[in-house]
C-alpha cells in the first residue's frame, strides 16, 4: 500500500514538472555542492577525480599527507525531475606524530564515504513563473531589476550513508548506516550560476553534522568556466570553514575536465588540497522526451548550436586559407 502511494505521488509530481535534460553535460564538479537540476531520464553520468593535500594539526602535533579518489555516479530515472546518485571517496592518510618528543607514523586507508540517494526538483521558477513581457512604452521599466530573478529552483535530497567491514574512518560507536538529507537551491543569471546546499548528515548518530555550501560559477566562454565555493561545517567532532576555487573545460557536449584547490583558516587542523577530475555523460536520452519549455535546456541548446556554428565557420575559414 505504501509503495503504491509513493509511486502515485512520484507520478503526479513527474507529470506536473518539466524536463531537466540539457544538450551539454551538467556536472556537479569541480565543487562539492549538488546542483538543483537532474541529469535527465536515461542519462548515465560519471564524475570522478583524484586529489592530494596535507592536514597539519597544531594541538596534536601531527602532519597528515592525503591522497584519494572521489566519484559520483548519476542516473535519471522515470521522470525528468528525478535523479539517483552514488557519491563516495576512497582516501589514504599517512600520519606522522611527535608526542612529547616521541615520533610515530601510521597509515589509514579505506572508503571515507559512500552515500546512495535521490534528488527531486520540486520547483523551477524558469517555468513556474510567468516570463515578463517587454514594456513597449518605457525603456526604464524594461531595465528595472526584477525581484523574482532572486527566486531559485529548489530540489530535495534524501540518502543513506553506508560502510562495510572495519572502517577506520568511522568514529567509535558510529553505525554503518545513517540517513542524510539536503535542501538544494539554484539561481541561473545568464553567465552566472549560484548553487546553495543545506545538508544534515548522519542524522541517526550521536554526532550529527550540518553543512552549508554556496557555489558561484561564471562561464567565461562556451567551453571555459571558473568557480568559487564556501563551505561551513558544524559538528561536535569537527567544525571548519573551507574555501574552494577552480575551473572547468568543456570538450564536446558530453565530456568535461576540471581542476580545483582548497584551503581553510585554522590550525586544528590547517588544510590544503588540490584536485583534478573528469565528467563524462552516456547520453541515452530520447529526443522526444525533450520538452521545449525547459528554460535551462533551451539555453544550453542555444549555446551548443552557437558553438557548432563557430566550429563550422572555423573549418570553412581554414579551408579558404588552404586554397
Amino acid at each position: 500500500m505504501r509503495k503504491s502511494a509513493l509511486f502515485s505521488l512520484l507520478f503526479i509530481l513527474g507529470t506536473t514538472l518539466q524536463a531537466q535534460y540539457t544538450e551539454t553535460i551538467n556536472s556537479n564538479r569541480p565543487g562539492q555542492s549538488q546542483g538543483a537540476f537532474a541529469v535527465g531520464t536515461n542519462v548515465i553520468q560519471l564524475e570522478t577525480g583524484a586529489y592530494f593535500g596535507n592536514d597539519e594539526h597544531s594541538a596534536f602535533a601531527s602532519t597528515t599527507d592525503i591522497w584519494g579518489i572521489d566519484y559520483q555516479l548519476r542516473y535519471g530515472l522515470l521522470f525528468e525531475n528525478l535523479e539517483l546518485n552514488l557519491t563516495g571517496a576512497f582516501e589514504n592518510q599517512d600520519i606522522s606524530r611527535n608526542f612529547l618528543g616521541t615520533p610515530d607514523e601510521s597509515t589509514v586507508r579505506n572508503f571515507k564515504s559512500n552515500t546512495i540517494g535521490a534528488k527531486y526538483l520540486i520547483f523551477d521558477p524558469y517555468k513556474s513563473l510567468e516570463e515578463d513581457k517587454p514594456n513597449l512604452y518605457s525603456w526604464k521599466a524594461n531595465q528595472r531589476f526584477k525581484w523574482k530573478k532572486l527566486i531559485p529552483a529548489v530540489s530535495l535530497y534524501a540518502g543513506a550513508n553506508f560502510s562495510f567491514g572495519d572502517n577506520p574512518y568511522l568514529y567509535e560507536g558510529e553505525g554503518k548506516f545513517s540517513p542524510k538529507a539536503a535542501i538544494i537551491t539554484q539561481n541561473n543569471w545568464g553567465r552566472w550560476v549560484l548553487v546553495m546546499n543545506f545538508i544534515g548528515d548522519k542524522l541517526s548518530e550521536e554526532y550529527r553534522s550540518y553543512t552549508a555550501m554556496a557555489t558561484l560559477t561564471h562561464a567565461i566562454s562556451q567551453k571555459f568556466a571558473v568557480f568559487g565555493e564556501y563551505q561551513s561545517i558544524w559538528s561536535d567532532i569537527y567544525a571548519d570553514d573551507l574555501v574552494r576555487a577552480g575551473a572547468a573545460y568543456l570538450v564536446g557536449k558530453d565530456l568535461q575536465f576540471d581542476v580545483a584547490g582548497l584551503i581553510n583558516f585554522k590550525d586544528t587542523p590547517s588544510r590544503w588540497q588540490v584536485a583534478a577530475g573528469v565528467s563524462y555523460r552516456f547520453d541515452l536520452h530520447k529526443m522526444d522526451e525533450f520538452l521545449e519549455d525547459s528554460n535551462e535546456g533551451n539555453k544550453r541548446r542555444r549555446r551548443s548550436e552557437k558553438f557548432g556554428r563557430e566550429n563550422e565557420n572555423e573549418v570553412e575559414g581554414n579551408g579558404d586559407r588552404g586554397q
